[in-house]
């Protein structure tokens, strides 16, 4: 996610908040910038890149009253300059920092431009500092108030204004802050790191808070104004260990942040009555799509085998999933009712780019599914979909891999629509996803899944199974398995067995299974049997209340219940919580896989 920093108080120099943004390089970005202000001038300056590169055209010496810093990661409008945060009014006065998606925004610039604002960037936030130039009657607390009232969307903002430099706002809405102070300074941040300089006594702001902060004293309220009172939290982590928010690896706050991570993807994507709105591919025409080539790589491979499973059992479509490694080395037959959907998290991934670039050349038309904002691939796709989940500094895939099945979800679910099959199940469908944040967040802080891990830590192999659209869970957890805690793992459909795997099986080769109550339950649970006669040790992953599983399993995780179709993504943290837990428990560093990088850009 981006990051915000914020000092105000007495007088200090510029240098301190490029410090601040120093401490939260760690998150991720492609800009930064700075708006203080020094007498009654508001002074910006932003830089694509790096903070060194911000530092190199900045003036750190200038001592100011306040200030706002922002490192950026794009969600809205390619990395450059004049995209780069602060965004300021028309006036030049007010300055505003935002984390997060503004939902509504085209229509808000859309009649702020009609008013006679001047719009500068292709940003969505941009609209925040016009709605609040709108408001200011004077008192800038209460027109942020108002303008808090109109947007909708996941956010954190700063504010300041350069007539009253010693005031500054910060509010958030799904989004991080985090706001101390000492007898000289506050400090208002997306994450402790910049904060713990100057206090370590901290105050994390709840969704729905406003902080209005003069000098070194603070005020927090409601939306609407009504006064709050929030504990303070005092940190004891040293700077490493907050850059990851208190966890011991980035890994394991990543997946923490899952939850939040899938409302930023579903902002603006879901109607009111639980129907899926990609106003992206409007132009496709996918009602008359007849075959979707689908190419990735790893993780993202899997979740496009997710998509296969779903899209055929609603759609009459043929979807043919390639590893992009032997896509771009075999003949492509582009039709008029083809369109490929190329997933990659960095962008880069050259295999998966190469691929995109043969079905161009073959006449085809391309949908991208990527986590970075002006990567080539979505420069060199029709259409992106971006899966909105901030930086991740893990290797491993997490949180990308729970966006990526999101916007698979929601891709099939719309074609469904766009061809006039919309049921009753399908609007179920996506009501669980819009709830699945809350679902997640239990799964995520059950205990049970470490537990179960200390079982398995010293064993050599091991086996995954699925049946169904789970044969996709199956192979990602192997994956993410090998790839972290280096045990063979392997993963198979579990009817798949009696064909050769089941060989490898005995006491020290343990099976993985996935038997949610589904269609295909008593098939999985026959092929469990398989496997406990082979004198392996079972860990089943299983829907809560199911008793039954106890008698052949040795282990059981339990899960919510969940639509059959939508287990995959209920599972997506069970895996990667016992891998993690894993390679933690046998030494291993989980963020920094060995012989792997984040974004693979060599075939």
């Amino acid at each position: 996610m981006c990051g915000i920093v914020g000092i105000i108080g007495h007088e200090f120099k510029v240098a301190e908040l490029i410090e601040g943004l120093k401490k939260l390089e760690y998150r991720g970005y492609d800009s930064a910038g700075i708006a203080a202000t020094n007498g009654s001038q508001l002074i910006v300056t932003k830089s694509v890149g790096r903070v060194d590169s911000l530092k190199a055209v900045i003036e750190e010496e200038k001592v100011v009253r306040s200030g706002i810093a922002h490192t950026r990661w794009a969600t809205h409008g390619t990395p450059n300059d004049t995209n780069a945060h602060p965004h300021t009014d028309c006036s030049g006065k007010i300055a505003v920092v935002h984390n997060g998606i503004i939902e509504n925004y085209q229509e808000l610039k859309t009649e702020l431009i009609k008013r006679g604002h001047k719009f500068k960037s292709e940003t969505d936030t941009e609209v925040i500092s016009h709605l609040i130039e709108e408001n200011f009657k004077g008192d800038l607390f209460q027109a942020v108030l108002d303008t808090l009232k109109i947007l909708k969307g996941a956010f954190a903002i700063a504010v300041i204004h350069s007539d009253i430099p010693n005031v500054m706002i910060g509010a958030r809405k799904g989004s991080p802050l985090v706001v101390g102070c000492n007898d000289k300074y506050c400090v208002l941040a997306s994450d402790v790191t910049p904060i713990i300089k100057y206090t370590r006594d901290v105050i994390f702001l709840e969704d729905g808070d406003v902080v209005y902060i003069e000098g070194n004293k603070i005020k927090i309220t409601d939306f609407s104004g009504n006064t709050l009172i929030r504990k303070h939290t005092h940190i004891t982590w040293d700077e490493s260990a907050a850059e990851k928010g208190g966890f011991k690896h980035f890994m394991l706050k990543e997946i923490h942040e899952i939850p939040e991570a899938i409302e930023s993807a579903l902002v603006g994507r879901i109607d009111s009555n639980y129907t899926p709105s990609l106003h992206e591919l409007d132009e496709f025409n996918l009602e008359r799509v007849k075959r979707i080539l689908l190419v990735a790589c790893g993780t993202s491979y899997h979740a496009g085998l997710v998509f296969k499973y779903f899209a055929e059992k609603y759609l009459d479509v043929d979807v043919l999933i390639d590893v992009a490694s032997e896509f771009r080395y075999r003949p492509i037959r582009i039709t008029e009712d083809t369109i490929t959907i190329a997933i990659s998290q960095s962008g880069e991934t050259a295999d998966t780019l190469e691929s995109v670039r043969a079905v161009k050349k073959a006449g085809g038309k391309v949908i991208a599914i990527s986590n970075v904002v002006g990567s080539t691939i979505t420069r060199e796709s029709d259409v992106t979909l971006y899966m909105n989940a901030g930086p991740e500094i893990g290797v491993a895939a997490s949180k990308t891999y729970v966006n990526q099945l999101i916007l698979l979800y929601l891709l099939g679910l719309y074609i469904i629509k766009k061809r006039g099959l919309w049921n009753q199940e399908h609007r179920e469908i996506v009501k669980q996803i819009v709830e699945s944040p809350k679902t997640l967040k239990g799964i995520i802080t059950n205990k049970e899944i470490e537990n179960v891990a200390d079982n398995y830590k010293n064993y050599h192999h091991f086996m995954y199974i699925g049946r169904g659209i789970n044969t996709a869970t199956a192979l990602e957890g192997a994956l993410k398995l090998k790839e972290i805690s280096y045990i063979n793992a392997v993963g198979y459909p579990a009817g798949e067995l009696k064909h050769g795997p089941i060989a490898l099986l005995d006491p020290k080769f343990p099976v993985f299974a996935f038997v949610p109550k589904d269609s295909l339950y008593e098939k999985m649970r026959s092929n469990i049997e398989e496997t406990r006669a082979r004198n392996a040790r079972i860990v089943a992953v299983a829907t809560q209340g199911d008793e039954e599983i106890k008698k052949i399993a040795h282990d059981v995780i339990y899960v919510p219940e969940a639509h059959e179709d939508l287990y995959p993504l209920i599972f997506a943290p069970v895996i990667q919580l016992f891998a993690y837990h894993i390679a933690d428990k046998r030494g291993y560093d989980p963020d920094k896989p060995r012989n792997l990088a984040k974004s693979v850009t060599v075939e």
